[in-house]
């Protein structure tokens, strides 16, 4: 099996496929991806553990881009680029964020505005000048000697950029599960898990996904059961400003969020996959949905809908608005748009603001405040619940 030291030495690079360099498309990049023989091995035949005189005790792993790459096992520095839910992910998965020692301010931003920096301020100390606008410092990622960095396996131009650096590299896929969030979120803590074996608080997240495909299910006993006309119709807006409005088509998260509350997206024939999909008022006039869900990756607020105050677009006809029906969604460990440790509770917000009546067991604030007990030990505040099921403006900042 061959082995990499970094990630300019393996041949199966020239499989990742080219992303997108929009801000936006930074956090949950796009593109299909085909999955090679490589990354379908077991974990049993996909790591073992090595020594080696120089580096000491290493692992070696099949990425999400099919690469075989041999990594210092439990890596002390970790950077993180292009892939932006995943210091969130990290910092959960060992309960600490000392280890990162960079990542995109995108990620900063939404740590800084959510509650991920109150539970583990150490996060705060990441450097994010490794990005100069869109474009990676790779003088000053090297400055940093991270022992691995973590990147979208789907962005070629940044893959090239560390292929020629020399540094140690595993890639990691947002795409690669048709944006499935709960099964993207096993494959990376799966893949977290072969790279840093000794993690203790590994469980925790297990256990997360175990109860997103609870929830899950219980909201499919009930939704399964109603007629096409009684599903309420749901628009997304993963970002919305004067330069006009991307919504999820039936390729990106926003479909699975659909599937798994209850709910129809009106936006699914839209062809465009991830942020290419850009519609247009009179296509939201047509589709007039019931509920719009604005994402964290805008600015955008559901007050800036009821008042029209963006450019000259006017929401007062549609049904959502008319009736108060648009929802900024949670920010909890990072954006809930994404995958993440925050994917059950998001998912039962969300079927319970689709369907009150429906699921008079769920109740909202007692669950998430039980959830953050059990996972991190701590007795969320009202407070610190409103923050996170009512974020602020700046929590859709992408940069500085």
């Amino acid at each position: 099996m061959l082995t990499l030291g970094g990630c300019g030495n393996g041949g199966t690079g020239s499989s990742v496929a080219a992303q997108s360099s929009t801000e936006a498309a930074e956090a949950v990049p796009s593109g299909k991806s085909t999955e090679s023989a490589a990354s379908k091995q077991s974990s049993s035949e996909s790591v073992k553990q090595e020594e080696t005189k120089d580096a000491g005790e290493t692992v070696t792993v099949t990425d999400h881009a099919g690469r075989t790459v041999t990594v210092k096992k439990d890596p002390q520095r970790v950077a993180i680029l292009d892939i932006l839910p995943l210091p969130a992910t990290l910092t959960v998965f060992l309960n600490s964020a000392k280890n990162i020692v960079a990542m995109e301010p995108a990620s900063m931003n939404a740590a800084k505005n959510g509650i991920l920096a109150e539970l583990y301020p150490e996060i705060l100390n990441a450097d994010t000048d490794i990005m100069n606008g869109d474009d990676v410092n790779v003088e000053a990622l090297m400055a940093l000697n991270p022992d691995v960095v973590f990147y979208s396996g789907r962005n070629e131009e940044l893959a090239k950029k560390l292929e020629n650096s020399g540094l140690t590299c595993v890639a990691v896929s947002p795409t690669k599960w048709n944006y499935d969030c709960i099964k993207t979120y096993d494959n990376w803590i799966s893949l977290l898990g072969q790279i840093f074996p000794s993690a203790e608080a590994a469980k925790k997240t297990e256990e997360s996904s175990a109860r997103a495909r609870e929830v899950e299910e219980k909201i499919k006993e009930k939704t399964d059961g109603l007629k096409e006309g009684e599903k309420k119709k749901v628009l997304f807006l993963f970002r919305y400003d004067e330069n006009g409005i991307i919504t999820s088509g039936a390729h990106f998260f926003g479909q699975w969020w659909c599937d798994a509350s209850g709910g129809i997206n009106v936006a699914k024939e839209v062809p465009a996959e991830n942020t290419a999909a850009k519609i247009t008022m009179e296509q939201v006039y047509k589709w007039n949905p019931d509920v719009i869900f604005i994402t964290n990756f805008t600015q955008t607020l559901p007050e800036d809908l009821y008042h029209n105050a963006i450019g000259s677009d006017d929401w007062s006809t549609v049904e959502a608005v008319k009736k108060k029906q648009v929802y900024k969604l949670p920010l909890g460990s990072y954006r809930t748009y994404t995958p993440g440790i925050d994917t059950p509770m998001t998912l039962e917000w969300m079927a319970k603001t689709l369907y009150p009546d429906l699921f008079p067991e769920f109740d909202v604030k007692k669950d998430v405040k039980a959830y953050y007990k059990d996972l991190y030990g701590i007795a969320l505040t009202d407070a610190q619940f409103e923050a996170m099921y009512h974020p602020e403006r700046a929590a859709g900042r992408m940069n500085k």
